[in-house]
């Protein structure tokens, strides 16, 4: 056995034993492991083993946090030199219920000279739902197949950039194989949440489903220097916003945590959350929000107000609104998805 592979044992045995004898890792021996998945230097077995392991036992924040500064030294990185971007991490295994907003969102704001930076895969299991690249893709916008300096170019000119895990992280797209033979989200999954390949000062956008995932993302990007971070229980665990009951929110800057519930009701939001067909349906539903129409024009909206308001553009959530309201009357989104589509 090689002596990587015999170092990678010794590893797992820490993270595979039994909740009585497991020990976990420390920060330098998660990134050390996920070193060795990521460069190729385990076998698929080994690989397996890791994964399921660590999902059963679920990792402890340091764990993420070890592993978060091996993704941020293997994978691509953008940067964006005095701005701020929004960057959201988003499940890669896609949607398959709701209909997504976050594309529309990012165009709108970064026509407004907000950028936003997104990052994503293909098809991932145990889900399979649809990603954000296939989004763009229906309105036009290819970023697959691009290079990594092409995208930061479109960052550069247009305050928007996509990497797609095939093109421009295919370390981390080797554990993809062994991701599906094991039919379960593995800690990986939560680490694509708390990951961007953003470099720079930045707030960090990250969805949750369980409260717990939120507390452990809150201390391992505390562990890993990030200052400014905005966790939202969002649709499907997304950074979608529901428009149907009151969103579940906190920001946490600096180490001080402030929990933000928000009721669109009581701001005259009241649309249904519209269901999840296929891209050629969702391709017409989007078009139609960027001019301030159609089943996702208030859900939109209701974002794009959020989002203004957390990436402190103004100063409450009522400016929010009305400021979003006039974004959207000027189609300025749609002015640049016409200008990235060409």
């Amino acid at each position: 056995m090689p002596p990587e592979a015999v170092r990678f044992r010794e590893l797992l045995a820490k993270v595979g034993s039994g909740e009585h004898t497991s020990t976990g890792l420390t920060r330098a021996e998660a990134r050390e492991a996920m070193d060795l998945m990521l460069l190729g230097q385990v076998s698929d077995a080994q690989l397996g083993a890791f994964l399921i392991a660590h999902r059963i036992r679920r990792p402890s924040p340091i764990e993420l946090t070890g592993m978060l500064d091996s993704y941020r030294a293997l994978g691509p990185t953008l940067v964006t030199p005095g701005l701020r971007p929004l960057c959201f991490g988003v499940p890669y295994d896609g949607r398959s219920r709701t209909a997504p907003v976050l594309p529309l969102l990012a165009l709108v704001l970064a026509s407004a000279d907000q950028p936003v930076v997104l990052h994503g895969g293909g098809p991932m299991p145990v889900k399979y739902g649809v990603t954000l690249a296939e989004l763009f893709a229906a309105l036009g916008i290819e970023w697959r197949g691009l290079s990594l300096e092409a995208v930061q170019l479109r960052l550069d000119r247009h305050g928007l950039a996509l990497t797609h895990q095939a093109d421009h992280f295919p370390r981390a797209e080797r554990l993809l194989p062994v991701r599906d033979a094991i039919g379960k989200r593995p800690p990986v999954a939560s680490l694509e949440l708390l990951w961007t390949p953003h470099q720079g000062q930045h707030l960090l956008v990250s969805g949750f489903v369980h409260p717990p995932t939120e507390s452990r993302a809150w201390e391992a990007l505390g562990h890993a220097g990030e200052t400014d971070v905005y966790t939202v229980k969002g649709l499907e665990g997304s950074t979608d916003l529901p428009t149907t009951r009151a969103g579940i929110s906190a920001r946490l800057r600096h180490g001080t945590m402030t929990r933000i519930l928000l009721h669109p009701r009581d701001h005259g939001i009241t649309a249904q959350e519209v269901s999840w067909q296929n891209l050629e349906i969702w391709r017409d539903q989007a078009l139609a929000a960027l001019v301030g129409v159609g089943p996702l024009a208030d859900a939109l909206l209701w974002n794009l107000a959020v989002y203004w308001w957390q990436a402190d553009r103004c100063d409450c959530l009522e400016a929010g609104l009305e400021q979003a309201r006039g974004l959207l009357a000027a189609r300025s989104g749609e002015r640049l998805r016409q200008e990235l589509s060409a």
